[in-house]
C-alpha cells in the first residue's frame, strides 16, 4: 500500500479543494494510479482561527488535534494543514505526535529561494491573525527577509473583503480587490508577494490574474512539497530536499 497523505482542511472548504487540485497538478500523473493517495478531513465547524488569535476567542487546537487523530485512524502516514492561520498552533500539533507534519511556511520559503526572490523586499498578505502572530516572519527569520505589508486601512478595504468573498464562493469578485492590494505593495518596492491565506490564490486564479506570476502561492508550494514528502514515505522534514 502506498503512503497516504492526510489533509487537515475545511478552513475554508474551497481552499481545501484548491490544495487537493494543486497536489494533482504537481504530481505529473499519467494514470489514476500515479496520483498521491489522500485522506481529507474537512470540518468547517473548527472555531475561527482569527477570533482565537485577535479576540482571545475559543481555541481551535482541540478540534485540530481531533482532526489529526481522525486522519491517523483512517490510515494517513503524514499530514498537511490547508490553512495558514492554523499554523499558529503548528508546534502544539507537532508536539502531540499524532502524525508527522509539513509546515506551509517552510514550503513557501523554499519557493522563494527556488525562484531567487530573496534579494528584494517581499510583500505579505494574509489574515490579521496570521500577520499579528507573525507566522511567516518568525518561521523565516533566519532568511532575513524585508517584508512589506499593506496598511491597516488597505487590509480592511481590500484584503479582508477578498478573503470573505472567497469564503462566500464569490472568488471572481475577490480577485480585483486583491490585485489592488498587490499593486500597492509593488509600488512600495515589493519584488514579489506571498499570498499567505489559502483563499487568496483562489481569488487570483478565478480571474486568471497576471499578478500570479509575481506572487508566491504557499498552497501550491505546500502541494509540491507534500507530493515529494509522501512519495518518500514521510521522512523527517530535514531530509526532504528543497
Amino acid at each position: 500500500m502506498p503512503s497516504i497523505l492526510g489533509v487537515l482542511g475545511g478552513m475554508g472548504p474551497l481552499a481545501t479543494v484548491d490544495f487537493m487540485r494543486k497536489v494533482i497538478e504537481e504530481t505529473g500523473a499519467r494514470t489514476d494510479q500515479d496520483n498521491v493517495p489522500m485522506i481529507v478531513d474537512s470540518v468547517p465547524q473548527i472555531p475561527c482561527r482569527v477570533a482565537a488569535v485577535m479576540e482571545n476567542g475559543v481555541s481551535p487546537l482541540p478540534q485540530l488535534l481531533e482532526g489529526l487523530r481522525r486522519l491517523q485512524r483512517a490510515g494517513a502516514g503524514g499530514a498537511v494543514i490547508a490553512c495558514n492561520t492554523a499554523h499558529h498552533w503548528f508546534d502544539d500539533m507537532a508536539d502531540a505526535g499524532i502524525l508527522p507534519l509539513l509546515h506551509i511556511v517552510d514550503a513557501a520559503g523554499e519557493e522563494l529561494a527556488r525562484r531567487h526572490l530573496l534579494n528584494a523586499p517581499v510583500g505579505l498578505l494574509g489574515t490579521e491573525a496570521t500577520l499579528a502572530a507573525e507566522v511567516y516572519q518568525q518561521r523565516l527569520a533566519l532568511q532575513d527577509i524585508d517584508f512589506i505589508l499593506n496598511t491597516p486601512q488597505e487590509r480592511a478595504e481590500l484584503v479582508l473583503p477578498a478573503i470573505r468573498l472567497v469564503k462566500e464562493n464569490r472568488a471572481a469578485e475577490a480577485g480585483p480587490l486583491l490585485e489592488q492590494a498587490l499593486r500597492l505593495l509593488r509600488e512600495r518596492g515589493a519584488g514579489s508577494s506571498i499570498l499567505a491565506c489559502t483563499e487568496l490564490p483562489v481569488a487570483l486564479d478565478a480571474i486568471a490574474s497576471p499578478l500570479l506570476a509575481d506572487s508566491v502561492d504557499p498552497t501550491r508550494a505546500l502541494a509540491r512539497a507534500a507530493v515529494n514528502w509522501t512519495r518518500q514515505g514521510f521522512p523527517p522534514i530535514s531530509a526532504v530536499p528543497a
